[in-house]
């Protein structure tokens, strides 16, 4: 057969198509597919784990290989992103991780919102902050952010009063900044995941809600008094290293967490405490 009579072949060119159409299926698809270690994403126990075993699902099905990392106690999930044992973390808001960037120099960006993940006051002993005694021990995160939360609720609910000026928005509280303070309330500054294991040892405490929910505590169901939602800067955020913001499996991610599954699996789930804000 001559050359022009072989590519004029139908058969040739059927052979011809399928060779290309096989070499493009090799190159097809998002090139984070070539990898095949999975995206490490650095989580708390609780809520944020549950919502994450949706979101890997989710990716998944979508070609991404997702997973979550529970990091316990008193570890830093932003410690393990910035040193890239993290490509990714969802566990924090904003004023949070601008604080941890201040003391620490974290190398961290914020690429997506998630949700409002609201703090409350809980008590074994009273139903409402109202009812506290004077002097009663009130425990309070000792982290910047979560501190500023749990005393805006206390100036919201009318016990203390705090400076002049002072926006949640823009800046944080400590107890320095508390003006006054009828009924002497007596602060015990702790971290987060101590303050939901003494609750029984305090009048009452504001914990935040991932610990809040390990122990079996809903804000909407249980807190004596929760935060405001509306105008609430503390919206919980994707965080990744600042080298990777525009790495092509950045918009993947955000993409598996802002499906309509994640969106009813938090709706449904946790009746409100938590709210997605996607």
């Amino acid at each position: 057969m001559t050359i022009r009579a072989f590519l004029a072949s139908p058969a040739t060119w059927k052979r011809l198509l399928g060779a290309v159409l096989a070499s493009a299926a090799m190159f097809h698809g998002p090139a984070f597919s070539a990898d095949p270690k999975p995206l490490k994403v650095g989580v708390r126990g609780g809520v944020d784990e549950q919502i994450w075993e949706v979101v890997t699902q989710v990716a998944k099905k979508n070609g991404l290989a997702v997973e979550s990392v529970v990091i316990t106690g008193t570890a830093s999930p932003n410690e393990a992103l910035n040193n890239g044992d993290l490509q990714a973390n969802a566990f924090q808001h904003i004023p949070f991780l601008n604080d941890q960037i201040k003391q620490r120099g974290y190398k961290i960006v914020s690429v997506a919102n998630t949700l409002i993940s609201p703090i409350a006051f809980y008590s074994k002993k009273y139903k409402s902050l109202k009812d506290l005694p004077d002097g009663a021990k009130v425990g309070i995160p000792n982290d910047p952010s979560n501190q500023t939360r749990a005393l805006v609720i206390l100036r919201d609910q009318g016990l203390i009063t705090l400076r002049d000026g002072f926006d949640p928005a823009t800046g944080t509280a400590t107890l320095a900044d508390v003006t006054s303070n009828p009924k002497k309330l007596n602060f015990v500054e702790s971290a987060s995941v101590v303050l939901a294991r003494s609750l029984p040892d305090v009048d009452t405490a504001a914990i935040v809600n991932s610990f809040a929910y390990q122990a079996g505590l809903i804000a909407t169901r249980d807190g004596i008094a929760v935060e405001k939602k509306e105008n609430n800067p503390y919206v919980n955020i994707i965080a990744v290293r600042e080298q990777d913001k525009n790495a092509p499996w950045v918009p993947e991610l955000i993409k598996a967490y802002h499906s309509e599954e994640v969106r009813q699996f938090i709706l449904s789930k946790y009746e409100g405490s938590v709210i997605p804000v996607f």
